[in-house]
Parts: C-alpha cells; structure tokens; sequence
C-alpha cells in the first residue's frame, strides 16, 4: 500500500509539473504560460506500441515485474490535452514502475527544466531522463521519456529506500536498464 501511495505521489508531481501553473498580474494562480511545443500536441497518445500488451512477459520477468490487472495497475489519464495510456507493474519490496505512451513530447518535458535532467539514446531514439523532484538529490524518483512519434513512451520510477531488493539502487539506474530493454521493442517509425 506505501508503495502505491508513493507512485500515486510521484505521478501527480508529474502531472502538476507538465500541467504546469503560474500566477496572473493580479497575483492569483492561473496556468503557466505556453511554449510552442505545447500549442502542437497531438491529440490522443502515439500509436503503435501498447505498454500494458507489447511488452514481453520475459522482459517483464526478467526485472522480477509483474501487475494484478485491476482497473489500478492502469495508467489512464487525462489533464487538460497531456494523455497517458499503458500500466504500472511493481516488483515485490523493490520499486514500480509506470511505462505508459503519451502524448507529451520530448521538447515539452525539456521546457519543463526538471532536477538531473540527462540526455541518453537507447538503440537510436533519443531519452530525456529527469527526477521531476526538488531536490537534484532525490535517488528514489525517475522518468524516463524515449522519442515517438507524437509523444513519447514515459517511464516512471518510484524506488523507495526502504525496499528491501531495489532500495540501494538509483530509480534513473533502473529506469535506464528497463527502458534499454523496452525501447528497442518500439516499431521503427512508431
């Protein structure tokens, strides 16, 4: 149960980020003002790679993965034009993990300017990986967004220090290591 209060958690602080939020002249909140990339989103989420079905149940065994297929092991949310879709799995005492597509794009996580941001390519698409925290400090919490066309394909890691198998390790650590097992299953042009 902590561990999905602490995806919960660290997904609305992603969501809130990309939402984004700013103040009027007179003070009062209001949104925050819009970049070009974010006037050119796409409408729904990009096509040709489902998380929550394309990926092999190997690569998912292969992490110690694995989900309960209730209505809360999706990720399925809307806020204002940014979309997800895909499923969050959670190895047992070590982290969770979010992989959803999204209609966010790398541009728009990039002006965004989150703590650690890091460029990477995994098998020729380009990575953003950021820790979305307030702190460039913070080892417990990554997202990874790997280039598609019409968004991205998002990872999400929520990696608590107290778990026992994965608290010693760094949620961007282990975040690289999936996506650079997952990416490569995206279809060229995808």
């Amino acid at each position: 149960m902590a561990m999905r209060a602490v995806s919960c958690a660290a997904l609305l602080v992603g969501v809130l980020a990309a939402a984004g939020c700013g103040t009027t002249s007179d003070g009062t909140a209001g949104p925050a003002s819009s970049s070009a990339a974010e006037h050119s989103i796409a409408e729904d989420v990009p096509n040709g790679f489902k998380p929550c079905t394309d990926i092999p149940q190997s690569v998912l065994d292969s992490e110690g993965l694995h989900r309960d297929d209730s209505p809360t092991s999706r990720d399925e949310m809307t806020r204002g034009k940014v979309k997800w879709r895909g499923c969050i799995w959670v190895v047992s005492d070590g982290y969770s993990a979010t992989i959803s597509a999204t209609n966010l794009t790398l541009a728009m996580v990039r002006d965004k300017h989150f703590a650690g941001e890091r460029e990477l390519t995994i098998n020729d698409r380009p990575v953003l990986a950021t820790t979305q925290a307030q702190s460039q400090t913070d080892k417990t919490t990554c997202t990874l967004n790997a280039h598609m066309q019409g968004g991205s394909l998002e990872f999400r890691i929520v990696n608590p220090e107290s778990r026992r198998k994965t608290g010693h390790l760094t949620a961007c650590d282990i975040g690289q290591t999936l996506a650079e097992k997952v990416v490569p299953l995206i279809p060229p042009g995808a």
